[in-house]
């Protein structure tokens, strides 16, 4: 199936998501929407919040595709169970595969979550850990300035690692050997972190893990690109729409994606 896969996210931060998925999966044609003019999700209400996520998965179908990832923790976390039944696409999020990745890997049954506030507050990584092994140890920590600081380039700062160590030292206190980078920003940063953690620690990257998933089920439903039989494999079509503000997201996608984005195309979000 050549249709192209979508990924939406409230902001930029999903991008890192989208890089996962164009390493794992050249050949497909990716839709990408960030509704940076609602930016952030994280603190609404349930309703405003499943509100945004179903106009954004309703603006991706638009552009047939045929499979979608909600690459926004706060939807994951609050909205995207109760509505991705509601459409006959294969929809996931990221928390899911971040917290069985996290099961997979821990040793000592003790593991970490940073995040944002919101997403930390909706407790949504630990709920699924439980749920897969109850004797697990979940601690949970917000990191808030880690978002500013990659969104700005400020990646091997000395004033981040400062601001890591502080935050981080309570995860290196209660002795864990997972973290789970519970913010699609976090990537960016998973040098300085590795760093402050040491090496007893495996740090677990939600956008990896979901790129990994989605090409998991792309495989069990016969929905992989049919160039990806070709050599070599050609690169699918990338295409980046947001609903405020293009020249900002252009700047802030090349840092994230590595790579230039040369077009971003505004859209009406509220329409849908």
């Amino acid at each position: 199936m050549n249709n192209p896969i979508g990924i939406f996210d409230s902001g930029v931060g999903g991008l890192t998501v989208a890089r996962e998925v164009f390493k794992l999966l050249p050949q497909e044609d990716v839709v990408y929407f960030g509704d940076v003019g609602r930016y952030p999700y994280g603190g609404r209400s349930k309703d405003i919040i499943t509100k945004f996520t179903n106009q954004d998965i309703l603006f991706l179908l638009e552009h047939k595709v045929k499979f979608i990832i909600c690459a926004c923790n706060s939807a994951s976390s609050v909205a995207l169970d109760d509505i991705s039944g509601n459409y006959e696409i294969p929809i996931i999020g990221v928390i899911k595969p971040g917290a069985i990745a996290a099961i997979e890997k821990t040793r000592n049954d003790r593991i970490g979550v940073i995040g944002t506030v919101a997403t930390i507050n909706s407790n949504a990584y630990a709920r699924i850990i439980h749920k897969e092994r109850p004797d697990i140890k979940v601690f949970s920590l917000a990191c808030p300035l880690f978002v500013p600081l990659a969104e700005e380039g400020y990646i091997e700062k000395k004033a981040t690692y400062l601001i890591a160590q502080d935050y981080l030292q309570t995860m290196r206190d209660v002795n864990i050997d997972t973290l789970i980078l519970g913010c699609t920003h976090y990537p960016l940063l998973k040098n300085v972190i590795e760093d402050v953690m040491g090496d007893s620690v495996t740090l677990i990257d939600s956008g990896e893990e979901t790129a990994r998933e989605a090409y998991k089920i792309l495989m069990e439903k016969s929905m992989i690109n049919s160039a990806a039989s070709q050599q070599p494999v050609p690169e699918g079509e990338h295409k980046f729409f947001v609903s405020d503000v293009p020249e900002k997201f252009t700047q802030v996608a090349s840092r994230f994606l590595g790579r230039p984005v040369d077009r971003v195309t505004r859209v009406d979000i509220s329409g849908y």
